[in-house]
C-alpha cells in the first residue's frame, strides 16, 4: 500500500470521531480558534499581507475548506482561492459549501500550477498525517515552487506526537527547516494543548489565557516561511 492510500485509510478511521467533537459551540474549541485567528491576522499584517483582495492563496490539504472561507472573511476573493486535498468527500463537501472557490481533488506532490503563482501557500495539520519522509519533501518542494518570491508559506501544525492517535506524528522545528531549506522562518508556539483547554475553558477562560501566554503547554507551531 502506497502512502496516498495509507493517508486515505487514516482519514477513514477518523470518521469514528463524534461529529460535534470540534464544534465551535464548545468553549475549548472556540478558545483555540479565536486565539489562532488573532495570531494569523497579526502575522499577515506583519508580512504586509493584510490587503487580501488581490492575493492568490493556495491551501494544501484543505479538507472541507474552512481556512479558505476564513480568508474570504478577512477580505480575499473566492475566485483567487485554491484548495487541494486527497479526500474526495472533503472536496465534494467544500465545493457544495462554497462553489466559487477552486477546489481540486489531487496529490499535492504534483501541483498543477505554474511557478511563482501564489502570494500565500497554506498548510494546516496536513503534514502530521503524512508519515513518508519523501512525500513530505516533495510537497514542501512544490509549495516553494508555486510561491512568489515575495510570498509567504503559512504553516500551522503540532509539534508533539499524540499518544491517543497513532495516525498522526508531530513535526518539530528542525524538521520544518529541513523541509524548507534556505528560507527565513518566523516560529510562533501557540494553541494551548487541546485536551487541557477543552476541559479548562468551560470553567475558566482567564486561566486558559494565562496558561496560553506561559507557552509551556502550547502544542502547535504557527510559522511564516519565506524564500531568501
Amino acid at each position: 500500500m502506497g502512502e496516498v492510500d495509507k493517508i486515505k485509510e487514516r482519514y477513514e478511521r477518523r470518521k469514528k470521531i463524534p461529529k460535534d467533537f470540534y464544534s465551535v459551540f464548545k468553549p475549548g474549541n472556540l478558545f483555540i480558534i479565536q486565539e489562532r485567528e488573532k495570531k494569523v491576522l497579526e502575522l499577515l499584517n506583519k508580512y504586509k499581507m493584510s490587503y487580501l483582495k488581490d492575493k492568490k492563496i493556495l491551501d494544501v490539504g484543505c479538507g472541507r475548506g474552512g481556512w479558505l472561507r476564513d480568508f474570504i472573511h478577512w477580505g480575499a476573493r473566492p475566485e483567487n482561492l485554491y484548495g487541494v486535498d486527497l479526500i474526495e468527500d472533503f472536496i465534494g463537501d467544500a465545493k457544495e459549501i462554497n462553489p466559487k472557490i477552486n477546489f481540486i481533488c489531487g496529490d499535492a506532490e504534483r501541483l498543477n500550477f505554474s511557478d511563482k503563482s501564489f502570494d500565500i501557500v497554506l498548510q494546516s495539520t496536513c503534514f502530521t498525517s503524512i508519515f513518508d519522509p519523501q512525500m513530505k519533501k516533495n510537497i514542501a518542494k512544490e509549495m516553494l515552487r508555486v510561491l512568489k518570491d515575495n510570498g509567504i508559506i503559512l504553516w500551522y501544525d503540532f509539534k508533539y506526537n499524540n499518544p491517543k492517535n497513532p495516525d498522526v506524528r508531530g513535526i518539530k522545528k528542525r524538521e520544518i527547516k529541513s523541509l524548507f531549506p534556505a528560507c527565513y522562518y518566523d516560529f510562533n508556539l501557540i494553541t494551548l494543548a487541546p485536551p487541557i483547554v477543552r476541559k479548562l475553558a468551560p470553567a475558566s477562560w482567564i486561566l486558559s489565557y494565562i496558561l496560553l501566554k506561559l507557552k509551556f503547554l502550547n502544542t502547535h507551531y504557527l510559522a511564516v516561511i519565506r524564500k531568501k
